[in-house]
């Protein structure tokens, strides 16, 4: 009895404290290790410079697999794999697209992810501007078929993200396709002639991804630049038809052999129970992938190393993983989640950094009403975000998750996303302008902090937060 009465006396503190009271010292620690790091920010510029984009199924991917488990073993992380993963290989090769009437005039454009190519010759047609795929339907196939359709919706600086742009990469092609239309451009970017790629999906299934909706025809589909959007969209509505050529000799290869990697610090007592965090070391084939999602997953690993390098060991596991596939398909969240099976009970949270590296504000948690569905969670972790008040990190609101823990979160394991004053991502996301002269090193380094002190936590706290409802 005097033995139970002991061990109750040392539990109760720890359970009875709250977060503030037991985490404040060793987050203040944890922010001045980030803050005062470099490393990471050195890894992100090589992984940028030396290696370069990475698309699913390309050679540089795999170059970057093999350097990124060197990096994990170099910098002493237990339990390193790189488990294998199928993913699909869409190459895009040479493309084009010129105004032949009223002008003859280079279009800036750029293809989109997972579309079909153009015949050899190319194609040509007149162009229908259509603000978005809703109104294809009421225009009937007599006024799309034979036309290359020109979806307008405004998607330019903070707005791609827009309904109208959304619905034009994912159900566009598709529904134009089975009017008749012959091509899909899509309005897109910065206004600065620089227009984004993305990849296409008309899946009605968040868990799948699906270029091309069955049973119509697949159709090429680009995004051209804003101004070369807009000036069509006036020379058309003034009267004066346009018509243009359209090359693109993109084409869908067999799935290729490619691997998630993942590296470790092993919890003191509670070692089968993990926290996992990380992004995607996937990218698209333009620009560097530093912002998407370099430094999401450079982020990471570096908020692993800095509690280790601190000497910390929380209660359970901390996961770092870089996902592949995230771009234009998910296939490594998907292998994750297989890979996991029924262990997914000792999931006990899933992070995400893959919105840039600007400065952080805080973060997303779990669904869109994640404080009403449980509420004791949500409340939790608000009270781990005000550890991150001091350097305007701990805004902790619904809706979490992101494109790989998609499927972790499906099946109940709590989600954490990355929120930053998205003030200039927008601007780079899924273009050539996305290099690493973009990142801020201050900024990166409060992204490493705070995904530093969420992590630990987490993983240290007495109440699992899956347990809180």
């Amino acid at each position: 009895m005097k033995t139970l009465i002991v061990a109750l006396l040392v539990l109760a503190p720890a359970e009875s404290q709250t977060i503030s009271e037991q985490y404040t010292e060793t987050a203040q620690k944890l922010i001045a290790a980030a803050l005062g790091d470099t490393e990471g920010l050195a890894r992100l510029q090589y992984l940028c410079d030396r290696i370069g984009n990475r698309l699913s199924g390309s050679a540089s991917l795999e170059r970057a697999i093999v350097w990124s488990a060197a990096q994990m073993r170099q910098a002493g992380l237990s339990n390193v794999q790189t488990p294998p993963v199928r993913v699909p290989h869409w190459v895009r090769e040479k493309e084009s697209a010129i105004m032949i009437e009223p002008l003859e005039k280079p279009l800036n454009m750029i293809g989109l992810g997972m579309s079909v190519g153009t015949p050899a010759v190319g194609i040509t047609g007149e162009v229908l501007p259509v603000e978005n795929p809703g109104l294809l339907a009421a225009l009937g196939r007599e006024k799309v078929a034979g036309k290359i359709v020109l979806f307008t919706a405004a998607n330019d600086a903070t707005t791609y993200r827009t309904p109208g742009y959304r619905q034009a990469v994912t159900v566009g092609p598709s529904r134009a396709g089975a009017l008749g239309a012959i091509a899909v451009l899509v309005r897109s970017g910065y206004a600065l002639q620089n227009p984004r790629t993305t990849g296409l999906d008309a899946s009605t299934d968040n868990m799948v991804v699906k270029p091309y909706a069955d049973g119509v025809p697949k159709i090429p589909a680009a995004a051209v630049s804003v101004e070369d959007a807009l000036m069509m969209q006036r020379l058309v509505e003034s009267g004066t038809p346009v018509r243009v050529h359209l090359t693109m000799q993109a084409h869908q290869g067999p799935d290729a052999d490619s691997h998630n990697v993942m590296g470790e610090i092993v919890g003191r007592e509670r070692p089968q129970e993990v926290v996992v965090l990380g992004g995607h070391l996937d990218s698209w084939d333009v620009g560097q992938g530093a912002n998407d999602d370099g430094s999401g997953i450079m982020a990471a690993l570096q908020a692993v190393l800095v509690i280790k390098k601190l000497g910390l060991q929380p209660r359970r596991t901390i996961r770092v993983c870089f996902w592949v596939n995230e771009e234009n398909g998910f296939a490594g969240g998907r292998a994750y989640r297989t890979m996991i099976g029924d262990a997914i009970r000792d999931q006990i949270a899933a992070i995400e950094m893959d919105n840039g590296a600007e400065k952080p504000v805080g973060f997303g948690f779990g669904a869109a009403d994640q404080d009403k569905r449980t509420p004791q969670a949500f409340a939790r972790a608000v009270e781990i975000g005000k550890l991150l008040e001091g350097i305007g990190g701990g805004e902790i609101t619904t809706r979490g998750g992101g494109g790989d823990i998609r499927y972790l979160v499906h099946d109940g394991v709590p989600g954490f996303a990355v929120k930053t004053v998205e003030t200039l991502y927008s601007n780079w996301h899924h273009t050539s302008d996305d290099t690493f002269d973009k990142i801020v090193p201050r900024e990166f380094q409060l992204n490493v902090a705070s995904l530093a002190v969420l992590s630990y936590v987490l993983a240290d706290m007495p109440k699992r937060l899956n347990d809180l409802k």
